[in-house]
């Protein structure tokens, strides 16, 4: 009975985990994005990617155990898959995107900011030459309006998925996205960097990732 009494109680110990923390996390996206902890979504932008112009910050929290996955699903506006906006008017152009993210501890302390470390897939991209930005009657698919689209892959935003042939996530200036509309609002980690797939223009749909330890 000792020998029982004794593996029930390391059974206890093994599993006894520490509680979940609180986090508070500021992401502002051009144009829209959602956020997944290990898998489980815990905000999305409050203005519909359906939304040409849906410049904003959103300020959350949500509740984990470390190590955690950040899964962040970004996209920018597009009409259809041409990639292009305001198709049909002389205002006809690709879009381009970005996003900038933070999050803190209970305490304060920052735990983890957008940066070229993390890593990012884009999963649609278009139009794959710039010159559909200048066709009359653009179609997706056709000529010059080719794009290419890919599922997302299956637990890519939960601990254990093998990133490691992904991509690491590029850097761009204030000047170079010209976020507006919420971004000012946010006191930004000095370090924080507005980030995106290769192409601000063609790269439509990331899929961004990192581990907190």
């Amino acid at each position: 009975m000792k020998r029982v009494f004794a593996t029930l109680a390391l059974l206890f110990l093994s599993t006894n985990t520490l509680p979940a923390e609180t986090f508070s996390a500021d992401v502002w996206a051009d144009n829209w994005f959602e956020m997944r902890i290990n898998g489980t979504q815990v905000a999305e932008d409050s203005v519909p990617i359906t939304t040409e112009r849906s410049f904003n910050a959103e300020s959350f929290e949500f509740e984990a155990e470390r190590p955690f996955v950040i899964g962040l699903v970004a996209k920018d506006f597009k009409e259809n898959d041409s990639g292009l906006e305001y198709i049909g008017t002389r205002r006809q152009q690709m879009g381009d995107g970005g996003v900038i993210v933070q999050i803190k501890d209970a305490a304060g302390a920052t735990v983890s900011i957008s940066t070229a470390d993390w890593q990012c897939l884009v999963t649609h991209t278009a139009p794959l030459d710039k010159s559909c930005e200048g066709e009359a009657k653009p179609v997706a698919g056709k000529g010059v309006c080719a794009f290419e689209a890919m599922d997302e892959p299956n637990g890519w935003d939960r601990t254990g998925f093998d990133a490691s042939n992904w991509p690491q996530a590029k850097e761009f200036s204030e000047r170079e996205v010209s976020p507006k509309d919420g971004y000012d609002r946010i006191d930004w980690v000095e370090d924080a960097r507005l980030i995106w797939g290769p192409d601000l223009e063609q790269s439509n749909t990331i899929l961004c990732r990192q581990t907190v330890e």
